[in-house]
């Protein structure tokens, strides 16, 4: 009976301290989350969008014609289409802006390796329809939304168009959605030499399922949200800020009323998927700040959309 106590209590413990590395080491508990968000998408890639000859926009949409024209593996296109980006990404924008995304692009890429080949021995059936094509169009966009939402909540990205979208907005300006969409409007034009007109637009409809439902994962609906951190260590704060989110910061003068301590309020405006990566940053530069998070419903002016 003794014995049998001292082998439960140990198994818990050790549950304890495996859930206690998850829970407090954050690496691990970005990178888990990231690679379900990017098991999800490739489930949806392989169970939806390629049996019924559906198509996506940007890099992964450039894969899936390639699939569909020379019959290459997305999981190899994957990775050789994003290795000049991430070498690009790199120089331009810094490794700690790239690692994250590097994660999410490998980790992209071998699930969808392991889905080919779940398909491949018949593991997985994939649901093709004729009759009720929406129904798949419909699963499409929820299962891609889900995984996609998942990696950039966590703070990671699939690659492809989005190092682009970061190193053109950093170097000219660019409006990071404007990019994207034009991206997505050109690889969804090209697919019309091989999927027909019908396809693109049920593609078109994914997009937009996918699109919102990325959005609810993310936990909001609203284009940013605005810091307002009272911190001991302003000024490091800020220029933290700029250099790795390269977002713009302002510096309010403050005064304590019952210290009567004089510093300085942080004030920051960013996109929504940034959230996580600006709480990580200061919560690593001053663990004692007080932080409000804000709900903007919009932005105007650079870095988010123009006044026009």
């Amino acid at each position: 009976m003794l014995f049998s106590w001292n082998t439960t209590k140990s198994t818990n413990r050790e549950g304890g301290t495996f859930l206690n590395l998850l829970t407090r080491n954050p690496i691990l508990s970005r990178l888990l989350p990231i690679m379900l968000g990017t098991a999800i998408y490739a489930f949806g890639i392989h169970y939806f969008i390629l049996p019924n000859a559906l198509t996506e926009g940007g890099v992964t949409g450039i894969t899936i014609l390639l699939n569909y024209a020379f019959s290459i593996p997305l999981s190899i296109s994957t990775l050789v289409l994003n290795v000049p980006l991430f070498i690009w990404g790199w120089r331009v924008l810094g490794g700690k802006n790239m690692i994250y995304t590097i994660v999410g692009t490998v980790s992209l890429a071998f699930f969808l390796w392991i889905m080919e080949l779940l398909t491949a021995s018949g593991w997985m059936v994939p649901f093709q329809s004729e009759q009720d094509l929406f129904l798949a169009t419909l699963y499409a966009g929820v299962t891609i939304g889900i995984g996609i939402g998942v990696v950039l909540r966590f703070g990671g990205t699939t690659g492809g168009v989005d190092i682009i979208a970061r190193i053109l907005h950093k170097k000219k300006g660019w409006s990071f959605g404007q990019i994207i969409l034009m991206f997505d409007i050109l690889v969804l034009a090209a697919s019309l030499l091989y999927i027909s007109q019908e396809r693109v637009l049920y593609t078109l409809v994914a997009a937009f399922i996918a699109s919102k439902l990325i959005d609810i994962v993310q936990d909001g609906v609203y284009a940013a949200r605005a810091f307002t951190v009272i911190s001991e260590h302003a000024e490091k704060l800020s220029h933290e800020i700029m250099q790795e989110l390269d977002r713009g910061v302002t510096l309010f003068p403050a005064k304590g009323a019952f210290s009567g301590n004089e510093k300085n309020v942080v004030y920051c405006v960013v996109q929504r998927q940034e959230t996580r990566r600006l709480q990580g940053l200061i919560r690593r530069v001053d663990p004692k700040a007080f932080i409000i998070i804000s709900e903007v419903h919009d932005v105007l002016g650079e870095g988010f959309r123009p006044d026009t």
